[in-house]
């Protein structure tokens, strides 16, 4: 989205394509984990509830890659820390969830660290584009959307008892319908095809980008499945971190000492959350999370 292919040099501006290569890529994937593992291809869950995860996903995907055009990675990548929020909104809404004080607690610490970063030094994306404000707005409108589709997806995996591989076909078959429809609306199909045959180095990137979203997927929804929330939790704050500090070794980009004491307040936060995560739990505490999962399956579907 911000480097330029070809002589004199392009650049691809089309979001959606990406989000649809991304999914199709996925439905290939899960389709022959399926046939490999000899699970039913029958959706476990309703289709309206895969649908509205599609539509959460494409959209939150779509912002992102936009949001890239007018912040840089570092931002957008210190901004996924701040959908805690969003999540346990989302989990009181979807689920009728309740948080502990101390989960506010740290949720307002990541925020305030996120704010402090923002408002303290350059936050700009490198090609310059449009106006890092409107980028925030585009960050926003996707840590909403994502905080939903995290939440909705945990609640299919409790109460329908889905595999990942059933999950990953149904989504993202929505995923590629949706996005597929939005590009011959827009009339963006042939010009996004049009780029990709015309530089063959932006389909090696494509692909490129697609393998590695699945590979994401797949990781997501093996951990939060098969070793729980915790594991993803650690995994994604020691991710966040490290592609921030090597986005700023790599690229250059310039970061002041309050920003700096921004990124300590919020991972400091986080790692703090996901050690609290991992002390034992008593017997009460184990016995209030029965309680919350037998709850959750008492909802209506």
């Amino acid at each position: 989205m911000t480097m330029g292919y070809g002589d004199p040099p392009e650049k691809f501006k089309d979001s959606v394509f990406l989000v649809f290569c991304n999914r199709l890529v996925a439905v290939i994937f899960a389709c022959g984990m399926v046939m490999a593992r000899g699970e039913d291809f029958v959706n476990k869950a309703p289709l309206w509830k895969y649908l509205a995860i599609s539509f959460s996903s494409v959209s939150a995907s779509t912002l992102q890659y936009e949001a890239l055009k007018y912040v840089s990675f570092p931002v957008q990548m210190l901004g996924k820390s701040f959908k805690m929020m969003p999540v346990m909104i989302w989990g009181m809404i979807v689920s009728g969830k309740s948080y502990e004080f101390i989960d506010w607690i740290e949720a307002g610490v990541v925020t305030g660290g996120v704010v402090l970063f923002l408002v303290t030094g350059p936050i700009a994306s490198s090609n310059g584009e449009g106006s890092s404000l409107y980028g925030l707005a585009l960050l926003a409108a996707f840590l909403g959307l994502d905080g939903f589709t995290s939440t909705f997806q945990e609640k299919i995996f409790k109460k329908h008892e889905t595999s990942k591989y059933n999950q990953m076909i149904y989504i993202n078959l929505g995923s590629c319908a949706l996005s597929s429809f939005t590009l011959i609306a827009s009339g963006h199909l042939t010009t996004a095809i049009d780029f990709a045959s015309s530089h063959h180095a932006f389909m090696h990137d494509a692909m490129t980008l697609s393998a590695a979203a699945v590979s994401a997927q797949w990781f997501i929804y093996s951990q939060v499945k098969e070793f729980g929330a915790l594991v993803f939790a650690a995994t994604m704050n020691v991710r966040q971190m490290t592609s921030i500090l090597v986005s700023y070794a790599k690229y250059g980009h310039y970061i002041t000492s309050f920003q700096i004491v921004g990124l300590l307040f919020v991972f400091g936060a986080l790692f703090f959350k996901s050690y609290r995560a991992a002390k034992p739990q008593s017997e009460s505490e184990k016995e209030k999370q029965r309680l919350l999962v037998d709850k959750d399956k008492m909802l209506p579907a």
